[in-house]
């Protein structure tokens, strides 16, 4: 499994993804090996889900840098040293690792994962030397018309994006949507090599919530929270920003009725300057990072929760609508009626749903967002819908395209270790 987002990275939805498949594949008769980056690679640290890692799980992390941090001289560095992207030096580190560990474990499957894209470029090369099948996990669109903006990160992107659709046994997306742009841009691509597993959420993770009641009812002010990255562009927070602006200077919803809080949306001095531009000091706050864990009970205390996916991502979800379906909130989701998250969204129920840039729209209904959840008249999402997205029924999904493209040897009888599931007789992991 090749994965530069791994514990005890944070920070990103990634981690959560590749952890739980190292944990639960073994279930399935699958044993994880999985190759990643030494910890100084990462922006963003949090030792907390290293204790989720599996015991017997062999984790390779290698030498890697990011340019940026590592590699600029004030600033400033050769733009060939960041393409495809600013972790090119793990491919360095990774390759001879990789080709170690193959000789080692004889691994029946390569597994990578974007959007670190050096990822693809690592299993690429190892595929190619070795002949051993390939999984590519996409999980959203790899480049756009205009994605990436640089013209030269995007012929790259592009180039490397057409041999994993060229070379990989399975290409995994997170959503029906992702799969359908690659089928109409490689008309010669098999349908069958295109898979969807979508994102999810642990069940592990909210055990220690199952006890925390709901604040909507709560007096105070009403706590409407948005917890992640904020995209100026993908989740532009602009108009409903405004739109609280104009409800703000009616007296409608002020700082004694609503505190919308935004956890670690990133760009968070372009932000602070915004909120206060528009008066909204005493309304919105910016909030700094915290561990994952503790992020969803912050979740779980808030009166309601707010998700942003504006139209140039219609194709995806963001990963913590799973997280806040799970917790069986109610959800203020501003996203196109035409986007992935809505329909997702009118599976599990439980949201209002507001175009992102009709600025007079959100003005409209926030106020009748905060009457309705404060009444308790809001619906909330059904956790019967919801289980599907539980993150252990994923592994099944992914074990289930392991197994197609590498079957058991012919005879073979599968075995159960005491609490790992089944593994192939043949010993051989992914």
């Amino acid at each position: 499994m090749v994965a530069f987002h791994y514990p005890p990275c944070s920070g990103t939805s990634g981690v959560h993804r590749t952890l739980s498949f190292s944990r639960y594949l073994p279930r399935h008769g699958w044993r994880p090996i999985i190759l990643t980056a030494r910890p100084q690679a990462y922006e963003s640290k949090d030792g907390g889900q290293l204790s989720q890692i599996p015991a017997d799980a062999v984790v390779r992390p290698v030498f890697a840098l990011d340019t940026r941090r590592h590699l600029s001289l004030r600033g400033r560095y050769l733009r060939v040293m960041a393409l495809p992207d600013r972790w090119l030096s793990w491919w360095l580190g990774a390759v001879p690792a990789g080709l170690r560990l193959i000789r080692a474990h004889r691994p029946a499957i390569i597994w990578s994962t974007y959007p670190i894209t050096t990822a693809h470029l690592i299993a690429l090369t190892l595929h190619r030397l070795t002949g051993a099948p390939w999984i590519a996990d996409f999980r959203d669109p790899m480049t756009d018309v205009d994605y990436p903006h640089d013209v030269s990160e995007r012929r790259v992107y592009a180039w490397l994006e057409r041999q994993v659709v060229r070379y990989a046994a399975r290409l995994v997306f997170t959503t029906e949507s992702t799969r359908e742009i690659y089928l109409r841009r490689y008309p010669t691509l098999d349908p069958e090599r295109a898979v969807v597993i979508p994102n999810g959420y642990e069940e592990d993770d909210f055990r220690a919530l199952a006890a925390v009641p709901s604040p909507a009812t709560a007096s105070g002010p009403f706590r409407l929270l948005h917890s992640g990255t904020i995209y100026p562009e993908e989740r532009d927070p602009l108009p409903l920003l405004r739109a609280l602006a104009r409800l703000n200077r009616e007296g409608r919803l002020t700082a004694e009725t609503l505190r919308m809080e935004l956890r670690a949306p990133g760009n968070e001095e372009q932000y602070v300057s915004i909120i206060e531009g528009l008066g909204l000091a005493g309304v919105v706050q910016v909030l700094p990072a915290i561990p994952h864990r503790q992020a969803l009970l912050d979740c779980a205390g808030a009166s309601a929760l707010l998700l942003l996916q504006g139209p140039s991502c219609n194709a995806q979800i963001p990963a913590k609508t799973y997280e806040y379906l799970r917790l069986g909130r109610a959800i203020l989701a501003l996203t196109p009626d035409a986007s992935a998250t809505a329909a997702v969204l009118d599976e599990c129920g439980g949201a209002t749903r507001v175009d992102p840039l009709d600025e007079d729209a959100i003005y409209t209904a926030l106020p009748a967002f905060v009457r309705a959840v404060r009444a308790g008249a809001h619906p909330l999402p059904d956790p019967t819908a919801t289980t599907r997205y539980a993150r252990h029924t994923h592994a099944g999904q992914l074990a289930a395209c392991f197994a197609d493209v590498a079957p058991p040897p012919p005879g073979s009888v599968p075995t159960a270790p005491t609490g790992s599931g089944r593994l192939r007789s043949s010993g051989r992991p992914s």
